[in-house]
């Protein structure tokens, strides 16, 4: 590793361009990892995965100036497959060690709140939908871009997602 800057250290041969947009944006895609996986341990292993990914097609993106589009849209299409590997079945990640097994659940471990722990209960297509939405605040069509479906498919998809978490939260609040 080579320093080019203060607190900002390159891999030789890596574009300093890309080095600077990662130092630049590496906090807001990582909150958006966290909120597709729900997890922090998987969202920096989503994000590291899909910056490698763009990378390696930096010049094409930087040019178009579409890198926070594309690394969206790959943030969201490894988390799908990433949830696809048979080893990944049954995994939890968690901050700590539990003392005995099931001692610490996801919700607990992402330190969510009630709504978080709702929305992590959505169907991946959902719940990406969701958080394309209404926590990035995307248009319906930015959205269908992101993750490579129709602009019906978004509608549908955040309809019924809404129409969940609100039985979900019904049901939340008629148990407490």
């Amino acid at each position: 590793m080579t320093t080019t800057a203060p607190d900002l250290k390159v891999v030789a041969g890596t574009d300093l361009d890309f080095a600077t947009y990662v130092a630049a944006r590496r906090p807001a895609l990582l909150r958006f990892a966290w909120s597709v996986t729900g997890d922090p341990h998987t969202a920096e292993d989503v994000l590291q995965t899909s910056l490698v990914r763009v990378l390696a097609r930096w010049e094409t993106l930087r040019d178009k100036g579409a890198a926070d589009a594309y690394l969206r849209r790959t943030i969201v299409r490894q988390h799908v497959s990433w949830h696809r590997q048979p080893w990944r079945h049954g995994e939890v990640s968690t901050a700590h060690v539990p003392d005995r097994a099931g001692a610490v659940g996801p919700a607990e471990a992402a330190g969510a709140d009630e709504l978080w722990a709702l929305v992590r209960g959505l169907p991946e297509q959902q719940r990406a939908t969701v958080v394309l939405r209404y926590y990035e605040q995307l248009s319906i069509a930015e959205t269908a871009a992101v993750l490579g479906c129709s602009t019906g498919t978004v509608k549908s998809n955040a309809h019924r997602a809404l129409a969940a978490l609100r039985r979900r939260a019904d049901c939340a609040m008629l148990a407490g």
